[in-house]
């Protein structure tokens, strides 16, 4: 028999009191996504290229905010150099050469913006012409552990393979900083089966900083882990083609206080996802001596925007077998399914182990947490009916649930205060 029951959400963000541990969605004193982002991209006026960036940058260099940039071609940053980029700076990628940025094993990006100033990555075309994919993306490559037959291995995004492996034994390595940077319109698609991400992360190790990014219509997925050891806070991944946040080769990542916000007609005819998570790309590549994926997330909203159509948007989450994903004080809304699991993790206690989804609230979703392979599995939903999981179901729009998730320029995805219709499936 299902069960209904008046939960009262005590999420006063006004109040101090409320930012605990057991706040659920993202959260702050203020709206944190202030000043520094741009929800409408498309209409901003950037200023034309002063400088072109291309080739090889094999020295420390320092990007001014008084020049605005062109990235022609793939431009690699090598021989340990660092690329400093000052608070508000606009790189633009190049749309003719698919201009890309990558930082190759040993080398530092140090692109530290703020949040009056931010640092800005976008496409090279003029104002209401910019479309997802028109460049390339940011590519960071590291010496920390992968997933992955040899412990080394190479993007297959065109790039020169001489120049661009990543993986090793240093998991705490440094690949420098990003904070309060936006990138634009990236994710070219290379290929029929190939297309390049937003922010590209290969091994980088947990001495990178990387906070309030926010990632714009790309073409492909905003963030993607292979391998290393991140920690992320702060993120806002908007209107991605495909998966917001994508992990595989056995990253071990930390995400806190960050949103995905999805449209369904921005999305792609595969199905596109808020998170992804698996320790690799293909079964025959899989080392059982190396940690398999482990993603904590934590303060997590992931809204749809579409409340009435679904279009392509499917799951918020799937999660393939062999990976660990822990997802805590979190908000789930508007999606066909919370979580979807891969027809390998099936009902085994030992499988669902390493999913743990504690203190969630799943809001206008078709279904909660369920089996590729059972619909409605009676063990799945057993196991993860029990109180000490703390699910709450509720039914409310958008406009209900959220502060102001209808504002076109800053939206604001922090809860309101509201009492819910809670209701099991």
């Amino acid at each position: 028999m299902k069960k209904l029951l008046f939960i009262l959400i005590s999420c006063m963000l006004s109040a101090p009191s409320i930012y605990s541990q057991q706040a659920k969605g993202i959260i702050g004193q203020n709206n944190w996504s202030n000043n520094w982002t741009n929800f409408k991209p498309a209409t901003e006026e950037y200023p034309e290229a002063t400088t072109i960036l291309t080739g090889k940058i094999d020295k420390d260099l320092t990007l001014h905010k008084k020049q605005t940039y062109r990235l022609m071609g793939v431009v690699y940053v090598t021989n340990n150099a660092v690329l400093t980029i000052e608070p508000g700076t606009v790189i633009r990628g190049d749309v003719e050469t698919c201009g890309t940025l990558v930082i190759t094993k040993g080398a530092k990006i140090m692109a530290e913006g703020k949040d009056t100033d931010p640092i800005v990555f976008t496409s090279d075309k003029k104002a209401f012409t910019r479309k997802p994919g028109d460049w390339g993306g940011i590519i960071i490559l590291g010496d920390a552990p992968i997933n992955k037959i040899g412990g080394v291995s190479f993007l297959d995004f065109n790039l020169d393979h001489m120049i661009s492996q990543y993986g090793g034994q240093n998991p705490d390595s440094d690949s420098g900083i990003l904070k309060y940077v936006r990138i634009e319109f990236s994710g070219r698609k290379l290929n029929a089966l190939k297309e390049l991400n937003g922010l590209s992360l290969a091994g980088v190790g947990r001495q990178s900083k990387f906070s309030f990014i926010q990632i714009s219509y790309s073409n492909d997925d905003s963030f993607e882990c292979y391998g290393g050891d991140v920690n992320f806070d702060n993120l806002i991944s908007f209107r991605a083609t495909d998966d917001d946040f994508d992990f595989t080769q056995g990253a071990q990542c930390n995400i806190n206080n960050s949103i995905a916000i999805r449209y369904p007609y921005s999305s792609d005819i595969s199905g596109s996802r808020c998170f992804e998570i698996d320790s690799f790309d293909k079964i025959e590549n899989l080392d059982p001596t190396k940690k398999l994926t482990k993603i904590t997330a934590a303060n997590i909203t992931l809204a749809n925007l579409e409340e009435n159509n679904q279009g392509l948007v499917r799951e918020a989450i799937y999660i393939k077998d062999k990976s660990y994903f822990s997802l805590s004080n979190s908000v789930v809304s508007g999606f066909k399914l919370c979580v979807l699991l891969d027809a390998k993790i099936a009902n085994i206690s030992a499988n669902l182990a390493k999913i743990n989804l504690q203190n969630l609230l799943v809001n206008n979703c078709e279904g909660g947490i369920q089996s590729e392979i059972i619909e409605n599995d009676p063990d799945i939903k057993n196991w993860y009916g029990n109180e000490s999981f703390s699910i709450e179901y509720s039914k409310l729009t958008n406009e209900a649930l959220f502060l102001q998730p209808n504002n076109k320029r800053i939206p604001d995805f922090r809860l309101k205060t509201n009492t819910v219709l809670v209701k099991g499936y």
